[in-house]
């Protein structure tokens, strides 16, 4: 599913009314999205209060039209018109026809009618401004929105419920008038006030439980502040054809994407079926990365994990995970010695795929040891006797290469790394250690997160993982995916182990970077939901994702077994 920005997303609905879907029907088709959404939450049958804040334009005729099958369907419905529209509009007409109380907010000076409106509804239906933000709020919209927000943080504590809406007393009165909870917020396609590009969010946007976009979910969904005022986001079918989106460059990852490109698992399969995954990683200080990034390329289906680590480490791990396998390195006071490289580099030919980075510490001798590994060790003057040579660097790896954590940090030190690293290779650096490849600072990585990802994954020739709350994952060819789940127990330390084990571990099973680094992304997301599903939203720790890594791919693969 393509996520697109608001030029690209009427640049569609253009496209969509040249061909005979008319504005007037997709509008259609919005509205009754909106209301269907909100009949799954909360059945007629409950009588419940729904206020309809409207705006001038369409995203206010969206929820005109939404209000006008609420009603029909036995909602008691009341609509707040923050600006008059014209005497001819239709679907205000339709509205009131259909049992819908209209407030015209040009009589409402001092907000009186929408504050008892906000304090009494059950449902309250954000269609003020949708993808039109582009300043500010101001005046008379922002004091709507602000006296909205007031209204939701006094229900959430004992406010009264008021026996009449408005002055108009509601048709059916609920049994037990008693203090009620806050109203359930549905934005019709996003909050009033979030940015669609940017995910910026203006200090009155209402935050929403529910919001109901349009054709393709847009960028300010995903890209915080903004998205986290979405909550749940539906994404709700207007007519526009998926194949119209075909060239935008932006994608929301999918289960079905993913499932469709998992490793195969034919019943005559051994252990070499499924590859040799090889990880350079640990120290005597981070001896839990390295066993947490080889346990997850276990899980996650590797055929063999040789771990590349120092003796200081591998009685830890071992005791973490015993199907590793070891290849014991050279250390210098617990940290790998760079004369451990050419060690490394006689079983890379052997291997499918190369993890470099987790828990190496950055000491001098090691970040030596990384770029030998890499293929980027400067060229050596050496004498035997009275004769002097030079020796060449030795060549890159021939496998796949996922760079992490120290891996990067080393490749930092360097100019031009990005033009020297010659293997394939997914890059995975979460927005500190980007702003350190970039020499840039963390906030302005933050700050426009698909730009960066997007445009050095370009520049590096390189699958470029920038990690956070709905991870981007680019491609060289300017391609660029969404992870759809911020989950704030991934939030601790060894979750981008995790994450680095697992991709290592798809590689050596033959996918491609581009598709192992999309798939491990949703693979690791996925486990965290199902870990954190147990521990909530806190305590949640690296080593509990390890259990959760089968289950996520389990879950996936049933998708494709369903669908056959």
């Amino acid at each position: 599913m393509k996520i697109l920005t608001a030029d690209e997303m009427r640049a569609l609905e253009k496209r969509a009314d040249a061909s005979g879907v008319s504005y007037h029907d997709m509008m259609e088709r919005a509205g009754l999205a909106v209301a269907q959404a909100i009949r799954a939450a909360r059945d007629a049958k409950e009588h419940p209060r729904v206020a309809v804040l409207v705006g001038p334009g369409n995203n206010g005729g969206d929820g005109l039209v939404a209000a006008r099958h609420l009603a029909k369907w036995g909602y008691q419905v009341a609509v707040y018109l923050a600006k008059a529209r014209p005497p001819d509009d239709e679907n205000l007409a339709l509205a009131a026809q259909a049992g819908a109380h209209i407030v015209v907010g040009d009589n409402d000076a001092k907000l009186a009618l929408f504050r008892r409106m906000v304090a009494e509804c059950d449902i309250f239906v954000d269609a003020l401004l949708g993808t039109g933000v582009s300043r500010p709020i101001e005046g008379r919209f922002r004091d709507i929105l602000l006296l909205a927000a007031e209204q939701v943080a006094l229900r959430k504590g004992t406010a009264p419920r008021f026996g009449n809406f408005g002055g108009v007393a509601w048709p059916k009165e609920p049994p037990e008038p008693a203090p009620s909870a806050a109203p359930y917020i549905v934005a019709v396609d996003l909050p009033s006030g979030l940015n669609a590009d940017t995910g910026a969010l203006d200090p009155a946007a209402l935050p929403a439980d529910l919001t109901v976009t349009f054709a393709f979910p847009k960028r300010g969904h995903f890209l915080f502040p903004g998205a986290g005022v979405v909550g749940r986001l539906a994404v709700a079918d207007i007519g526009i054809r998926d194949e119209w989106a075909a060239d935008i460059p932006l994608t929301l990852m999918t289960p079905k994407w993913v499932a469709e490109r998992l490793p195969r698992r034919p019943l005559d399969a051994h252990k070499g079926t499924f590859g040799r995954a090889l990880i350079v990683a640990g120290s005597v200080n981070y001896t839990g990365a390295a066993g947490l990034a080889a346990a997850a390329a276990v899980r996650v289906g590797a055929g063999l994990v040789t771990l590349c680590a120092g003796a200081s480490v591998r009685p830890v791990v071992a005791g973490l995970s015993p199907e590793i396998t070891y290849l014991v390195l050279p250390e210098e006071v617990g940290v790998l010695s760079e004369a451990g490289a050419p060690l490394v580099l006689q079983e890379v030919p052997r291997a499918e795929a190369l993890l470099v980075g987790p828990g190496l510490g950055q000491d001098d001798t090691t970040r030596r040891l990384v770029w030998a590994v890499l293929g980027l060790g400067a060229a050596r003057r050496t004498r035997i006797g009275f004769t002097e040579r030079e020796e060449s660097p030795p060549p890159p790896p021939p496998c796949p290469i996922v760079i992490d954590a120290d891996g990067l940090n080393a490749l930092a030190g360097l100019e031009d790394w990005q033009e020297r690293v010659a293997a394939p290779c997914i890059l995975t650096p979460h927005p500190g250690e980007m702003a350190r490849l970039l020499r840039c600072s963390t906030a302005e990585v933050q700050a426009d997160r698909i730009g960066v990802a997007t445009r050095v994954a370009q520049h590096w020739g390189k699958v470029v993982i920038l990690k956070g709350a709905h991870t981007v994952v680019a491609m060289p060819d300017g391609a660029a995916f969404v992870c759809p789940f911020a989950n704030p127990a991934l939030a601790t330390a060894g979750t981008g182990d995790v994450l680095a084990g697992i991709l290592v571990g798809l590689l050596a099973q033959g996918m491609t970077p581009p598709d192992a680094a999309v798939a491990g992304v949703y693979v690791h997301a996925l486990a965290g939901e199902l870990a954190a599903r147990r521990t909530g939203p806190s305590g949640l720790a690296a080593g509990d994702l390890l259990a959760h890594i089968p289950a996520a791919v389990a879950r996936l693969r049933g998708l494709v077994v369903s669908a056959a």
